[in-house]
């Protein structure tokens, strides 16, 4: 997709300044954006949402010279990530600033801070000049959307503009690293890997502790649709489809590879076994998955390892959220 059309454009910016809400693609999914000063704003995403207004979203800034107005303090690790990685697929999560509202923060004394990669985004925020506000343009923890077309199909007329950038490069949310007392530490995996990290840094903690504050897509339950769905290892997948089928349980299969053998009463889609290419397609092939009249998806349990890290994590929330709703971009 090319630059946005200039009528889209100024709807979009008209949109924002009026308090309504935009949705627009980054690198990673699709993003619901306000006005990340108006609070009214903000706070009619977690409306459209149906999000716990205690999460946090995320600050999308145009560049690295923004930062200074939403964070009040950046450790020099931060700043050493942010100048590799920004543009892309990495939120801060660093000390906010004193006038950035609540209903950015959820409460906290931190506030997600990013700046996309992707032109359409980067287009609007450059026109936009300032923060925009935007968790995934999805219902509060179901699948996040990868195209204009997921989005005007959960969300409706709740989003006064959606602008269509073509499906995300990426596919899966940001990496997420928070700083606590000067120490990196990797909240939310993404295409940005602890080994990336670590690499520039030396060292990065994995995982929350006690101390660590709430981030987008963090609640076990999250990234769901509304089939449940299960994760089974490679060599259980056949026998598993097919004791469903016998229960007359209509099951569909997200696998690795081709059956091993023909179940014609499974629908079976054959991912790339390439991890950023499964990753790209996950959402989409999980949404249509949802949409095939199955009551079951089994998922093949993906592999170890850094590059499959982001994925596993989405895999296993969505095996909670399938069963019970709760988000994110």
């Amino acid at each position: 997709m090319g630059p946005i059309a200039p009528a889209d454009l100024q709807a979009a910016l008209g949109a924002l300044r009026a308090g309504a809400l935009v949705a627009f693609p980054t690198e990673t999914v699709y993003g619901l954006g306000a006005d990340a000063r108006n609070p009214a704003a903000v706070r009619r995403i977690f409306a459209v949402k149906g999000r716990p207004t205690s999460h946090p979203v995320i600050v999308h800034l145009r560049s690295l010279g923004e930062l200074s107005g939403w964070a009040r303090q950046v450790p020099p690790a931060a700043e050493r990530l942010a100048e590799r990685f920004w543009p892309g697929p990495l939120t801060l999560v660093l000390p906010r600033s004193p006038d950035v509202d609540d209903s950015v923060t959820g409460g906290q004394d931190t506030v997600a801070v990013r700046v996309p990669g992707h032109p359409v985004a980067q287009q609007l925020l450059a026109a936009f000049g300032g923060g925009i506000a935007a968790p995934s343009a999805n219902r509060y923890g179901r699948v996040s959307p990868t195209r204009a077309e997921h989005v005007r199909e959960e969300l409706g007329a709740a989003v006064q503009v959606v602008l269509d950038g073509g499906e995300c490069p990426i596919g899966l949310e940001s990496t997420i690293v928070a700083f606590q007392d000067g120490v990196a530490r990797l909240l939310r995996p993404g295409r940005i890997t602890a080994g990336e990290i670590r690499a520039l840094l030396g060292a990065v903690q994995i995982g929350a502790d006690a101390a660590s504050p709430r981030v987008p897509g963090s609640t076990a339950a999250h990234y769901a649709p509304a089939t449940p769905v299960e994760i089974v290892p490679a060599d259980a997948l056949e026998a598993r489809s097919a004791a469903l089928a016998r229960a007359g349980r209509r099951v569909a299969v997200l696998a690795r590879r081709a059956p091993q053998a023909a179940l014609p009463a499974v629908t079976w889609i054959d991912a790339t076994a390439q991890a950023e290419r499964y990753g790209h397609d996950l959402y989409a092939h999980l949404r249509a998955l949802d949409k095939s009249g199955c009551e079951r998806i089994l998922v093949q349990e993906v592999p170890q390892g850094d590059e499959w890290e982001a994925i596993r994590d989405r895999l296993h929330r969505a095996a909670v959220g399938a069963a019970a709703p709760g988000d994110t971009p």
